[in-house]
């Protein structure tokens, strides 16, 4: 029989799966498609709709995605990645906070898509953001939001360049998936602090929920940057491949009581 923490396992894996396909199609229509990446996050969907079995691949990254947002929350309620509960444990643990936020709001996205409620209700981030901007403190909410994706882009980026999520991930791991995951976390940064950027400045700027990213829009926001465009791109198609290789080898820790903290490597 299968216990509870396996299943939680298994899920994780499929969200690290449904992050390969979300990140690889991102990174690819970046690269090939000018029309799509304008589009923003509805680009993506809609090139994953044509795929032959779309619809099922959509509702397999619904779930994907739901189950690996839950796993980042698990980290600031349980501390299930023994980041510690100090000020620079607490830094990484909102920042998986905004990583779980954000691929919440990516596999709500999916969800529309596989159901064609996109089509007919519309609205995506830009309408979440109005509305939400429209209760009290909105805008406050929206701007802390806006300082999580600040967090989690630094420590997107210190992973990169310290290579220190090779601790989290098996040993008998591929030997290229370090400048996979290297490249791969440093492109997701830029990315996230576009994101950050655009909810700072709507919630604490009046901006206007407008101005909201998604992580499609976010990409397609550098099209006019030349060099940091293209390099961006290519490093989310390797994010993609990298996250494959995750699905496959990242150890990922017991969610019970004596069991939380990954076994890393040496």
């Amino acid at each position: 029989m299968v216990d509870k923490s396996e299943k939680f396992n298994w899920l994780v894996r499929v969200g690290y799966f449904s992050r390969a396909i979300l990140y690889t199609v991102l990174g690819l229509i970046a690269l090939t498609n000018a029309g799509k990446i304008s589009e923003g996050t509805s680009g993506i969907f809609k090139a994953v709709e044509d795929f032959p079995g779309g619809t099922a691949i959509l509702w397999l990254m619904v779930i994907g995605l739901l189950a690996y947002a839950l796993f980042r929350f698990a980290s600031p309620a349980f501390d299930i990645e023994n980041s510690g509960s100090d000020k620079k444990g607490w830094a990484k643990r909102i920042g998986h906070a905004g990583s779980g936020i954000g691929h919440l709001a990516l596999a709500y996205s999916a969800y529309q898509f596989a159901t064609s409620a996109i089509r007919e209700s519309g609205g995506g981030a830009q309408g979440a953001a109005a509305g939400v901007l429209s209760v009290e403190f909105g805008g406050i909410v929206l701007g802390l939001l806006g300082i999580a994706f600040f967090v989690t882009t630094i420590f997107q980026i210190k992973k990169g360049l310290s290579g220190e999520f090779m601790h989290r991930i098996s040993g008998s791991a591929p030997s290229f998936t370090h400048w996979l995951g290297a490249a791969g976390y440093c492109a997701r940064g830029v990315v996230y602090a576009v994101v950050g950027w655009s909810l700072f400045k709507a919630g604490f700027m009046s901006a206007g929920a407008e101005q909201v990213k998604t992580l499609g829009d976010a990409v397609a926001s550098l099209a006019g940057e030349g060099i940091i465009f293209t390099l961006t791109a290519v490093g989310l198609v390797l994010f993609g491949i990298f996250s494959l290789v995750l699905a496959r080898y990242r150890i990922i820790p017991d969610m019970g009581d004596k069991g939380r903290v990954p076994s890393f490597r040496g």
